[in-house]
């Protein structure tokens, strides 16, 4: 049986999603209102039977290292783990790690002891649901050295993606890093005997996701050089000298580094039918058990919405939101297109005395409150008769104090204190 060893890479500092990563790792973001990134792929290696598992990472650890702690326990009869791997200095190693390939390299001493066959890479930024145990299958069975995940994309999206080139076996045949617009690339069209059945018209370049698998020894060989990069570096030189295949994955996947592409993947959440599944049994997305009561809802109106647990919403409409865990929502409030990540604790009523003594709104949206196309981080606190996001003002991307904003998206920040009255 193969003995696969997973490998999560957690990202540098996480700047396009900043502020969300002011004060934790891109892997720790909270998404979907009771889960973190990083519990994505995670779930896709539990779920494919690959429960060995490094997480990398060297920045804002300190949430990701609680999280995994709560949430990943393996019986001592399975032989599982999920473990962090942060920076560290060595006899051999001084310095943080300065690429994706070369935190591998770094780590080969705690990887050797599993004595794995194979390693998949994967990125813990990333949405989608991948049988992980098929992808395995395949590149066992076409005797690929070495399998890239690649997913259809149009020739516009391909500006943004490493390109592969592949022949009729899906054999990787060459690698151009994000292709300009005006050139041409017509003959990387994809063969049609390595289209996936009921490929999407239009969608005719294979973009790397990422996601790679190795023969164990050749992972090895391919990082005995100081390159730091596996998209830019690794893969390039691994295609003259290993066999590298393409697999195709034609299901949705959705890189979610940026605020613009974290808002809209949350918020698909909210429709009919969401493009990522979050209520397929087969393929359950864990996350920390906390034991928290059912929300109660107060005569309230909620729309395409979805509420974790814990909240209390009173008297409020909510429509096209993904409201967190412990969200306090007081009356009267209207909500368009917020994500609420909720609160770490509830606050006693001595707090709450002390907060009112001091001038200080409660953890939550105060009463007579609007608020739309926003992001409220973490026990932030917004107090009454506030409106945010209807203001005829234009932000520029960045800090404006009390708030930040990006891509048109008002982001309020985690521990954030908005008083009453607050129009932004």
């Amino acid at each position: 049986m193969p003995r696969v060893l997973s490998i999560i890479l957690g990202g540098g500092k996480g700047t396009r999603l900043y502020p969300l990563t002011k004060e934790r790792s891109k892997p720790a973001v909270p998404f979907g209102g009771k889960h973190r990134i990083v519990d994505i792929p995670l779930s896709n290696c539990i779920n494919s039977g690959f429960n060995k598992i490094y997480i990398l990472t060297q920045f804002n650890s300190a949430s990701l290292h609680m999280h995994i702690a709560n949430a990943y326990n393996f019986d001592r009869f399975s032989r599982g783990f999920v473990e962090i791997l942060a920076a560290e200095q060595t006899l051999e190693h001084s310095g943080w790690y300065e690429g994706t390939a070369d935190a591998v390299r770094k780590n080969f001493l705690h990887f050797k002891t599993q004595n794995p066959t194979h390693y998949i890479i994967l990125s813990g930024d990333q949405l989608y649901q991948m049988d992980l145990k098929a992808y395995l299958d395949e590149h066992i069975r076409s005797g690929a050295q070495v399998t890239i995940a690649t997913t259809a994309v149009t020739r516009e999206d391909a500006t943004g993606f490493g390109i592969m080139k592949v022949d009729k076996n899906n054999r990787i045949k060459a690698f151009m890093e994000k292709p300009a617009a005006d050139l041409d690339i017509s003959d990387w069209i994809i063969p049609d005997s390595a289209r996936t059945p009921g490929a999407t018209k239009g969608k005719d370049y294979l973009a790397s996701m990422g996601i790679y698998i190795f023969d164990a020894p050749v992972l090895e060989k391919a990082l005995s050089n100081a390159y730091t990069d596996f998209g830019k570096e690794i893969i390039p030189q691994c295609l003259t000298k290993y066999k590298v295949n393409s697999y195709i994955y034609d299901g949705y996947w959705e890189d979610i580094g940026t605020i613009r592409s974290f808002y809209d993947a949350t918020l698909d959440l909210t429709s009919i039918q969401p493009k990522f599944n979050f209520y397929d049994e087969n393929k359950p997305i864990y996350t920390h058990n906390r034991n928290l009561p059912a929300s109660k809802m107060n005569s309230s109106n909620m729309t395409r919405s979805v509420a974790c647990e814990g909240c209390v919403i009173t008297e409020s409409t909510i429509t096209d939101s993904v409201i967190g865990i412990r969200s306090v929502i007081e009356k009267n409030t209207q909500l368009v297109g917020v994500i609420s990540m909720g609160a770490d604790y509830y606050e006693t009523e001595a707090q709450k005395a002390d907060n009112a003594s001091k001038g200080i709104p409660n953890i939550g949206i105060g009463e007579n409150t609007r608020i739309q196309k926003a992001i409220i981080d973490k026990n932030a606190r917004i107090g009454k008769n506030c409106s945010i996001g209807y203001s005829p003002n234009k932000y520029d991307d960045g800090d404006h104090g009390i708030f930040y904003s990006a891509d048109g998206i008002i982001i309020i920040r985690k521990n954030a204190v908005i008083p009453d009255g607050t129009i932004i």
